[in-house]
């Protein structure tokens, strides 16, 4: 449950929950208008299933699909999803369900935080980065050419449904970048989390224990539960989610969306703040370490020699974290608690990229 009263909502976890989606869908009285948005990879997989649970509640949903990838994530797909429900004449009765991964949550949130001024909606994520982070906590948004996640709001779901088995259709790559937000909070909140997640690395990411994965998933949306309980619009705590984000989002500009998942550019700017926890002598070396190999277990792909330091740091100039008082950065003072300082030097900061260029 993420507890903000009146606009509380419930978090349901379980294997082949897909099915059971009309029943939810009864139960918390919506069903008059559903629209479903996903991407054509989830559709190819899922389009079928999620019709007959639906119809089988006696229930019909037109599906609008957008192509897969963070191109997506831009006004000029959410103009045409737009037209969709204008066409298809959508009322501020209307449901959108949000079927996929990070992109098609953020976007699909932002299109019903929006059309007709709001209307509601429900997460169903797809993937591990979706089910543990992006799906809870009602951030919503598109991307800007200028930056990641500039254009946005902040409208909270329904409920969120998250199917575990969902997640052994999901390439090993997307695995391992789902599993950088899964790290982050071990890294930034629970460092027993932090141990359970080291001592259990291979079924983890097998997948192979069913009772275990649930175990994960359930810690990280506790987690993230009571994060936005405390600060539902990031005016504070709420910052630490963004542990590795600075660099991380700046790596991803840097390379147009085209080079990096999500969580694998998260997995670089992790390790950036990492090194610059130690640097700023907040982090011991020894548990430095601790987390520079855990970050390495998850394989990030190398980054291209065409990217500079100077890239990073103008990209980061973006940062929504950003103020006049200069870059807030998220460092731990070790391995489950993280600080929000702006007491970081410039050249500590050339100095922790330089370090992720240089590996």
């Amino acid at each position: 449950m993420v507890d903000l009263g009146d606009r509380s909502y419930p978090i349901h976890i379980g294997y082949d929950l897909l099915p059971r989606l009309g029943e939810y869908l009864r139960e918390h009285s919506l069903g008059s208008e559903i629209f479903v948005i996903s991407d054509d990879n989830v559709a190819r997989l899922y389009q079928d299933r999620i019709s007959v649970a639906l119809k089988n509640a006696g229930l019909d949903a037109p599906f609008f699909t957008i192509p897969a990838g963070e191109r997506s994530k831009s006004l000029e797909i959410a103009d045409q999803l737009y037209s969709s429900l204008i066409s298809h004449q959508a009322t501020r009765n209307a449901t959108i369900i949000a079927f996929g991964g990070g992109v098609v949550g953020d976007l699909a949130g932002f299109i019903a935080a929006t059309y007709l001024r709001g209307v509601q909606f429900v997460q169903m994520p797809t993937t591990i980065l979706a089910q543990v982070d992006s799906s809870v906590g009602g951030k919503v948004g598109v991307n800007h050419r200028l930056g990641k996640n500039l254009i946005g709001a902040f409208h909270q779901p329904v409920f969120v449904l998250i199917d575990p088995s969902l997640l052994t259709t999901l390439p090993q790559r997307e695995v391992l970048a789902g599993l950088a937000e899964v790290i982050k909070y071990g890294f930034i909140w629970d460092g027993w989390f932090f141990d359970l997640l080291n001592s259990q690395f291979s079924s983890i990411v097998g997948l192979a224990d069913a009772n275990l994965i649930e175990t994960v998933l359930e810690t990280c949306c506790k987690i993230k539960a009571e994060v936005v309980r405390q600060d539902e619009r990031e005016s504070g705590l709420r910052a630490i989610l963004n542990f590795g984000h600075t660099i991380g989002h700046a790596l991803e500009s840097a390379t147009g969306y085209e080079t990096f998942l999500h969580g694998e550019a998260i997995l670089h700017g992790m390790r950036g703040a990492v090194y610059l926890s130690q640097v700023a002598g907040r982090l011991p070396q020894e548990e430095a370490q601790i987390a520079q190999t855990m970050i390495r277990h998850l394989l990030p792909p190398i980054i291209p020699k065409t990217v500079s330091v100077d890239d990073l740091l103008s990209d980061m100039q973006q940062d929504k974290k950003r103020s006049t008082s200069g870059q807030l950065w998220i460092l731990l003072d070790g391995i489950g608690h993280a600080v929000m300082t702006r007491d970081v030097s410039p050249q500590q900061v050339r100095q922790a990229v330089e370090f992720v260029l240089a590996e």
